[in-house]
């Protein structure tokens, strides 16, 4: 993000106080004033109170009269409503300096989301800017109240951190935005899921780029957003503009957890609604844990299945060369299986250490 250079008046009259002025040059009380321009006597009064404004009709009348351009006092006019609207918005800008220092900012600047800045002030207008919000009260209801169900139906206001999770959200939406997509197809995604298996078994160099492509083909957008700090989630599913969106950290940067991961966001996708939101790893209000179920259970089929993972251990006695055998008869990477295997306390955590693959998102 880049700063934007605006050029602000400090200090701006209302044009009252210059229409006071030309009057008293010219000694014309503003009763006869008011009879010159056929306007009411108080509304004029009004106007050199500073309590009223003139508008475009006024301000050809006075053109006639005083013969001074009618640009003039609308120019004045603009100035001085902008002057006041800036004035009462840095009120707003005021009380929102300890809602900014709640986000991991500093984190939020080396990513690239806000400008680097050390300034609460500065902050504060970033984050407006970052959330397309005007105010710190915008945001609640925006994260909070659920007040635009149709962009973000969840509350996330009794998660732990709030303000760094809404950060990471938002940047989701922002990545979302900048990706061109067909229109989603949801039978072509169930079938082009046998191919992004096999992208999960080999697990190769650009393995997430070529995800991407596989799953854009369908209409779904699948983007990659770092954890920040406070924010220790795994992913998340949404609907954004009438494409399902899988946002994923890669936290732990192992690959097994991540196309857990991935596939269970795929099954929020394939068996619920575009109402829902889900966030994965995080405790929040709305959580349906038996959604969360069926999609872990969906997550189970496409990476290791019950029975596979049965039939593996039916053979006996679990070594690396036994699980490289299955991992290919399955197709799925030798990791998930000693992942899983580990998870339930089958095998030790030193077993298989080797099959586990850093994530490289470039």
């Amino acid at each position: 993000m880049e700063k934007v250079n605006e050029f602000n008046l400090d200090l701006a009259f209302h044009p009252g106080e210059t229409l006071a002025e030309k009057l008293g040059e010219i000694n014309m009380g503003a009763k006869e004033f008011a009879i010159r321009t056929g306007k009411p006597e108080k509304t004029i009064t009004a106007i050199l109170n500073g309590e009223s404004a003139i508008t475009p009709d006024m301000a050809v009348l006075f053109e006639d009269v005083l013969h001074i351009p009618a640009r003039f006092w609308l120019k004045r006019q603009y100035e001085y409503d902008e002057y006041k609207a800036r004035e009462k918005r840095a009120s707003v800008k005021a009380l929102a300096k300890d809602w900014a220092r709640a986000f991991p900012y500093a984190e939020m600047a080396k990513l690239g989301w806000v400008i680097p800045t050390s300034k609460v002030e500065e902050k504060v207008v970033s984050l407006f800017k970052y959330f397309q919000l005007g105010s710190e009260k915008a945001w609640e209801k925006y994260f909070y109240g659920q007040q635009l169900k149709l962009a973000f139906r969840i509350s996330i206001h009794n998660t732990k951190s709030p303000h760094a999770l809404s950060a990471w959200i938002r940047q989701g939406e922002i990545q979302a935005a900048q990706i061109e997509a067909p229109s989603y197809n949801p039978s072509q995604f169930q079938q082009i899921l046998v191919s992004i298996k096999t992208l999960m078994a080999e697990h190769p160099e650009g393995f997430f780029q070529k995800l991407q492509a596989l799953c854009l083909e369908c209409g779904v957008k699948v983007i990659y957003t770092p954890c920040i700090q406070k924010a220790p989630i795994s992913g998340a599913t949404r609907w954004i503009n009438d494409h399902p969106v899988i946002q994923l950290t890669g936290r732990y940067n192992q690959n097994d957890r991540f196309w857990f991961t991935f596939f269970h966001e795929v099954g929020h996708i394939l068996l619920h609604g575009k109402k829902d939101i889900f966030l994965e790893d995080i405790e929040y209000s709305d959580l349906d844990k038996a959604k969360e179920k069926e999609a872990d259970d969906f997550a189970i089929k496409w990476t290791l299945s019950k029975e596979e993972e049965e039939n593996l251990l039916a053979h006996g006695e679990i070594s690396e060369e036994v699980v490289k055998v299955f991992a290919e008869r399955f197709v799925t990477h030798p990791a998930i299986i000693i992942g899983r295997l580990q998870k339930k306390g089958l095998i030790h955590y030193s077993v298989g250490r080797k099959f586990f693959e850093k994530l490289n998102f470039n």
